[in-house]
């Protein structure tokens, strides 16, 4: 399999460092399947179930749930100790191209890979691509569908975190209480910005005192799982009103929808100071701090 073709040929030194940028934030099918034996990328496989039903061939498998809190927060900082001893694990090099693959089925959907992107990227993976519409793309393009176990040889990482792309609730509470300047989006449907719908996991439903409402799903077109690709950077920020150098935030419940606008916003915009609020709301309203929109209570 490729995989494994791929694995020894870095025990044995024959793979050099690829480029920082093989396919650029996004890649479509027909992209990829074009450059499959060139390139010979890792594909992730982040289904939480189907994997062994059938994957894309030569697929590891990477479940969601690796990326993720507990029940009560999931949208937590990941334990990077932890992720390390399963990146390693699964054989992963921080500069080899790698490719996420959701299910593909709903724009929701999309954000289990740009969450997943966002952790490896924070964590010092160079080379890092989305497959636009994930396995059902695949599936559509007529690509190799496998139900074999895929491996690869163990690696050795040492992964620390880069806050760049990050916003912790500390941040963003100095942010309500006037001490730092960001643009707060909360990217969910305005039902759960109204504070009419909120988290099962949220102590209270609202928003962020000062958030505006922009919600992931104007990146993708009549709920179709793949993000849009004509993303105009200067219209995008005039929608939001950014002043130039001004940070911007994206929340959501657990970080999950807010993925999806943070990759649209940084990685296909190119907006510089995008920050993911990872624990989102449901870790904020845990938290005790000051919400708007709260009923009955603010």
């Amino acid at each position: 399999m490729k995989r494994f073709a791929l694995a020894i040929a870095v025990a044995t030194g024959l793979v050099t460092s690829a480029a920082a940028d093989t396919f650029g934030p996004l890649v479509d099918a027909d992209t990829l399947s074009a450059a499959l034996d060139s390139e010979m990328p890792i594909l992730l496989d982040i289904r939480n179930a189907g994997y062994d039903d059938g994957h894309a061939e030569g697929a590891l498998y990477a479940p969601y749930r690796m990326f993720r809190g507990s029940d009560s927060n999931p949208g937590a900082l990941f334990d990077i100790e932890k992720l390390e001893a399963e990146l390693e694990e699964l054989g992963l090099e921080q500069d080899l191209p790698i490719v996420i693959l959701s299910e593909g089925k709903t724009d929701t959907d999309f954000g289990s890979a740009a969450r997943v992107y966002w952790t490896l990227k924070s964590t010092g993976f160079e080379d890092l691509s989305i497959l636009n519409g994930g396995l059902t793309a695949w599936k559509a393009a007529g690509l190799p569908i496998s139900t074999a176990t895929e491996s690869a040889f163990p690696s050795e990482l040492d992964l620390t975190l880069d806050t760049t792309w990050l916003a912790t609730t500390a941040d963003v509470a100095a942010v309500v209480a006037g001490e730092a300047e960001a643009l707060l989006v909360d990217a969910r449907p305005s039902e759960f910005f109204s504070g009419k719908e909120a988290h099962e996991a949220a102590a209270r439903p609202g928003t962020l005192p000062g958030a505006i409402n922009y919600a992931y799903t104007a990146f993708f077109a009549d709920k179709s799982p793949k993000i849009s690709t004509n993303i105009d950077a200067a219209a995008l920020k005039e929608s939001l009103k950014l002043a130039a150098g001004k940070p911007t935030v994206s929340f959501c419940n657990t970080g999950h929808w807010a993925a999806s606008h943070w990759f649209a916003v940084s990685e296909l915009a190119g907006v510089p100071n995008a920050k993911l609020y990872a624990g989102s709301m449901v870790e904020y309203s845990q938290s005790g701090n000051k919400m708007a929109n709260t009923p009955a209570v603010n």
